[in-house]
């Protein structure tokens, strides 16, 4: 094909060229329905990963490797956001910025701030100093409840599932929608039976694609620490968040049950979700990050593409200190002999 513009030939299957910063738009009909929590896209449709990812990709090609960067579209960005613990500063973060639709990693020793960040953004925990804003909206000192309503929701490293509950009943808690919860409502049938269907055919999808449908009548107290993992994280796409933030989604998790968190986390980038993780397992980091921030003493230290901030002396520095000679790919397995976590299956 000619360009009569330019007379020259162009490529019709090629990409179109990204301005970084331009007005990001989501690809029109792409899933529908419960196909929405399915593993693949409906037939003749397309998976959103190549609309986002490779976008991601290609726009943080061209951002500085440096704390504190501007990103091309942030979804997150905070601001002078201290926490202290009687004498001590337990996070110090001048600038932060997480890039929409892309899969951020947060690494750093153990100590270096980074949950209680996750708690700080979340609001679970009560900053110093700070402001923040999620998706263009003031989220600084707001509740956790209406933060996830607003499209940032979170795990946690120790899982919190209700273990008298049933996998399905832990699923239906996550749904925003429950209008049969007012007791006015409640009398009236009509007003809250639809909601309630349309939640527990949502809760069945994600525990398909998660593994877990043929646990959903069982109590989430008996399920392994892996299936706890999952558990959490597909209950946390009940919302249909914008932002999922992730502590330490591997600590305690068998080998076995490893890869399926790990193309579950692809997955939900796969599906436009932005995803934040915290990790200690840096060959993960390598694999999957599309950008890497890393934090020390609370503060914000090095940031960058995975490969460039692994070689960063200063990233060597923080995790390894009087290990400086040792490769940083095997800090790994220095870190979670001291986290104190437990293999389960």
């Amino acid at each position: 094909m000619r360009d009569s513009n330019t007379n020259q030939t162009t490529d019709p299957n090629a990409p179109t060229p990204i301005n970084v910063g331009e007005e990001r738009t989501q690809p029109v009909g792409a899933f529908f329905d419960l196909a929405k929590w399915a593993t693949k896209a409906p037939e003749g449709e397309q998976l959103i990963s190549t609309a986002y990812g490779d976008r991601v990709t290609q726009d943080l090609m061209y951002v500085e490797n440096k704390a504190g960067v501007h990103k091309p579209d942030p979804i997150l960005v905070a601001d002078n956001v201290t926490r202290k613990f009687g004498g001590m500063t337990a996070v110090d973060v001048e600038h932060f910025e997480i890039e929409r639709h892309g899969i951020t990693a947060l690494i750093g020793p153990n100590g270096a701030g980074k949950t209680t960040f996750f708690n700080l953004m979340t609001g679970f925990d009560t900053p110093n100093t700070g402001t923040w804003h999620f998706d263009g909206q003031d989220m600084a000192h707001v509740q956790p409840e209406k933060v996830a309503k607003g499209g940032m929701v979170r795990t946690f490293q120790l899982t919190k599932v209700m273990s008298r509950l049933t996998v399905l009943d832990n699923m239906l808690l996550g749904a925003p929608v429950q209008p049969g919860e007012g007791m006015l409502r409640a009398l009236w049938p009509g007003a809250w039976k639809k909601h309630e269907k349309e939640n527990r055919e949502k809760a069945e999808a994600l525990l398909e694609r998660f593994l877990l449908f043929k646990k959903k009548d069982d109590y989430a107290g008996g399920l392994s620490g892996g299936q706890r993992k999952l558990l959490e994280m597909a209950r946390a796409l009940m919302s249909d968040p914008k932002l999922v933030m992730l502590d330490e989604p591997m600590a305690g998790v068998n080998p076995a049950l490893k890869q399926s968190l790990l193309d579950h986390i692809i997955s939900l980038r796969e599906d436009g979700t932005t995803v934040l993780f915290v990790e200690h397992d840096i060959n993960m980091v390598r694999h999957i990050a599309d950008w890497v921030t890393v934090m020390a003493e609370g503060k914000i230290v090095a940031e960058g593409q995975p490969k460039t901030v692994m070689d960063d002396p200063a990233v060597v520095d923080a995790y390894l200190g009087a290990h400086a000679n040792i490769d940083l790919a095997d800090i790994d397995s220095i870190d979670n002999d001291d986290d104190g976590s437990e293999d389960v299956q």
